[in-house]
């Protein structure tokens, strides 16, 4: 272990440097702000103008959270250049094909390198497939950086495992996963990793080995989502509640309880394509992995066909139908509109020239503008013929029957319950769920 460097750190005479203030990063900065100098950089100066003010733009995180640290918002790539420990927590997208999209963080990785000087220590949070780092990270930082690999400076991968809108596993006491470059690199970054995570820290023994580990963690949730959502699929068609079912299954002890759904956002319906693509590179097509993805992916198509049978079905006319959508987001009491697969439901109704109103007390109208084109409404206008309640906000949980029926045309039509939160509630109206 640098102990030097460590100590210099802890004394504040060192800066720990945090790329990409998004929901991993933002709260990263902020735990070490606590501890150490901070200096946060992203690229977007909005944003930075909003932590500045003590406002977490992804909304996870209140004003107390800002307070009592010692932290620098800065969107000027020169304010690091007095940095020796670097942490980027960039998003690693997917293209329109499925494929990994780097060039968030290799665009990071070449900031970095600008900066970078000897002694210097370099982790990544990213979620990336087995290699990224030490075949398209390091040869960047060694070019434009003019140093030299594991002699002026040291890497590391740690995997993030922050859960948007969960406040019961955060980055201090989920165990941290780390990794180094060389065994005295690996001593270094878990000692400053220890310093602000209490659940303590996993040295793996390489950097592929904590890469391959995070990828795993998403894969092996959607594969096992898929599952459900396929047995789902299957038990509509013989007639029985799929929840009914998952709970006389899971009175066995080892029984999996997952439950179906939407697979969306920046994480588990994105992670397995860079570890497929990166088995397909090794000459292996992956079988169960992407035939899980097909199977989640299908979902919004899938729940909008079943709601325009059950309309039909109503004798009503499709083309003179209107939906309400409840919930946007890709998960329930978060913000985050990306890689919703909301938008796929309405996608499916709007090709049936059903019209659709969206709301959700999380979402930005703009924001969804912005991204998909979709304005949100206010709150609901009443005459629909359906209502699909897609995300289980809080907000929504305590809605009944009455209010329901009250939205519908004449008081009658069909409910569509994606994640069953209301089984058992709803008598009247025309129920569907997964």
């Amino acid at each position: 272990m640098n102990q030097d460097f460590f100590n210099r750190l802890v004394r504040e005479e060192e800066t720990l440097a945090v790329i990409g203030l998004g929901y991993v990063g933002l709260p990263i900065a902020l735990a070490f702000a606590r501890k150490v100098k901070v200096v946060g950089f992203d690229i977007s100066q909005e944003r930075i103008e909003m932590m500045k003010k003590g406002i977490d733009p992804s909304n996870e995180l209140g004003e107390n959270a800002f307070k009592n640290c010692n932290v620098q918002f800065t969107s000027n790539i020169d304010d690091l250049k007095d940095a020796g420990f670097y942490i980027i927590a960039v998003p690693t997208p997917i293209d329109e094909a499925n494929l990994p999209d780097l060039g968030p963080l290799l665009s990071a990785t070449r900031g970095v390198a600008t900066t970078l000087s000897q002694g210097n220590f370099v982790v990544f949070e990213s979620t990336v497939y087995p290699g990224c780092t030490e075949e398209e990270c390091i040869p960047i930082l060694e070019e434009l950086s003019g140093l030299k690999f594991n002699t002026d400076f040291c890497v590391g991968y740690s995997p993030e495992r922050i859960n948007p809108g969960d406040r019961v596993h955060t980055l201090e006491n989920v165990v941290k996963v780390v990794s180094g470059s060389t065994p005295e690199a690996l001593a270094t970054i878990s000692a400053v990793y220890e310093l602000v995570v209490v659940a303590g820290v996993h040295r793996a023994p390489s950097i592929k080995v904590a890469e391959a580990a995070k990828i795993i963690e998403n894969t092996q949730r959607d594969v096992n989502i898929a599952l459900i959502n396929e047995l789902s699929i299957i038990f509509n068609k013989l007639k029985i509640n799929t929840y009914d079912v998952l709970e006389a299954a899971g009175t066995k002890w080892n029984f999996l309880k997952f439950t179906p759904g939407l697979v969306g956002g920046h994480c588990i319906g994105v992670d397995p394509y860079y570890l497929t693509h990166r088995a397909l590179q090794a000459g292996y097509h992956s079988k169960v992995i992407t035939s899980g993805r097909y199977v989640n992916d299908s979902m919004g198509f899938y729940i909008a066909k079943q709601t325009v049978k059950k309309v039909i079905a109503q004798g009503k006319v499709i083309q003179q139908s209107k939906a309400l959508i409840m919930g946007v987001t890709f998960k329930e009491d978060v913000s985050d509109i990306r890689n919703s697969k909301v938008i796929d439901i309405v996608h499916e109704l709007k090709s049936y020239q059903m019209a659709v109103d969206l709301v959700d007390p999380h979402a930005c109208t703009e924001q969804m503008q912005m991204e998909y084109g979709m304005p949100l409404i206010p709150k609901p206008a009443g005459n629909y013929d359906a209502i699909i309640v897609a995300v289980n906000h809080r907000e929504y949980a305590e809605l009944s029957e009455p209010y329901f029926s009250s939205q519908m045309t004449n008081g009658h039509g069909v409910f569509i319950d994606v994640k069953g939160i209301y089984k058992g509630k709803i008598n009247r109206l025309e129920y569907w769920s997964l």
